[in-house]
């Protein structure tokens, strides 16, 4: 009997294109090669499209050949090119291990829904809704979760937040991993914060900071059948949670430290790991998705965002929250391919 042939997709032209190649290397690390038949698929920052032998720093310098995925479900699977014509690979599902714009938004979903191909992850509608912070949060209040006070800045907009206090933190409405992010406490420093995340995207987020920690819970499954992992923390010892844009990630973070399970009472922990599925449920996540909240000194849970495609790098926070809980990378990857194949 044939291996399922999964495609990984990694790469993309957004701002976490070198986290995505990372998270790519630990997903081929540890994908069971015995049960699947993988397909690397990178795609540049300019937007190419290349099947390569296995994802790394310096793939794109590896004997690549050009590869897309059709849209046409009679193909369902790539159209690749070798020795100068075009042949087609037949794909039983798609792992997007992509962060960011075009891969965590909905654009490549809908790629995926028009070829047919399962796909690991949330579809179209829930993936937009996360990406887009304010929109997640309208999501969420109608749903009774907390979430911080905001307002939003579109095009050339004035930044005038009169309804909000500061410190405020101002963010891309739709970006990751912290690019374009800054905490202001005074109207001075207002409106250099807001061409930060003008660089990143064009709809900008002004939100009330939430006196508290940070913590977050990793989420698996598809409708109210959900695992968790155990809950994490993030103490601060200065300025905000960058850990993607450290010099060397891998060594940690200069200003954070990470503590799996949190270093809270266990009735605390389950509370927030019901939240987090709450959260999910509510913004409609299929497969996976990482839930970071805001812990507050009087005990409530406020939501702060959902990346529905986290990162799997060695330092991520996602699979160290399921590791924790018992549950490996290998076999991580296998229940979001049997979820996908079962959507």
């Amino acid at each position: 009997m044939s291996r399922p042939r999964v495609a990984v997709l990694f790469g993309g032209c957004s701002e976490e294109h070198d986290v995505s190649v990372k998270s790519a290397m630990e997903i081929a690390a540890s994908i069971d090669t015995k049960r699947y038949e993988p397909i690397y698929v990178g795609i540049t920052k300019s937007g190419v499209w290349k099947i390569c032998e296995r994802p790394s720093a310096q793939w794109e310098n590896d004997d690549c050949r050009r590869a897309v995925i059709s849209p046409d479900k009679e193909t369902h699977g790539l159209l690749a090119v070798e020795n100068g014509e075009c042949r087609t690979v037949h794909v039983d599902a798609v792992f997007p291990v992509l962060h960011g714009r075009s891969g965590e938004d909905g654009a490549v979903q809908g790629l995926l829904e028009l070829s047919g191909i399962p796909y690991v992850g949330c579809d179209i509608q829930s993936s937009a809704i996360c990406m887009d912070k304010s929109l997640a949060y309208i999501v969420a209040r109608s749903a009774g979760i907390e979430t911080p006070e905001f307002s939003v800045l579109h095009g050339t907009d004035l930044a005038v937040p009169d309804e909000l206090t500061y410190p405020v933190f101002v963010k891309p409405a739709r970006s990751g991993s912290s690019f374009g992010v800054r905490r202001v406490d005074g109207a001075d420093g207002l409106d250099d914060a807001v061409a930060a995340a003008r660089q990143y995207d064009d709809k900008v987020l002004i939100e009330q900071a939430v006196t508290g920690t940070e913590v977050g819970c990793a989420v698996l499954g598809n409708g109210s059948e959900l695992v968790v992992g155990e809950v994490d923390q993030i103490t601060l010892r200065h300025g905000i949670f960058r850990i993607h844009q450290e010099a060397e990630p891998e060594k940690g973070s200069e200003n954070a430290v990470i503590t799996v399970p949190a270093d809270l009472p266990e009735a605390k922990r389950e509370q927030i790991q019901e939240t987090a599925k709450s959260i999910y449920i509510a913004l409609g996540c299929k497969g996976l998705s990482r839930v970071d909240m805001f812990l507050r000194e009087d005990g409530s849970i406020v939501l702060n965002e959902v990346n529905t495609l986290p990162g799997f790098t060695s330092y991520s926070r996602y699979p160290r929250m399921m590791a924790a809980a018992g549950i490996s990378l290998s076999e991580l990857i296998d229940r979001y391919i049997s979820l996908s194949t079962g959507r």
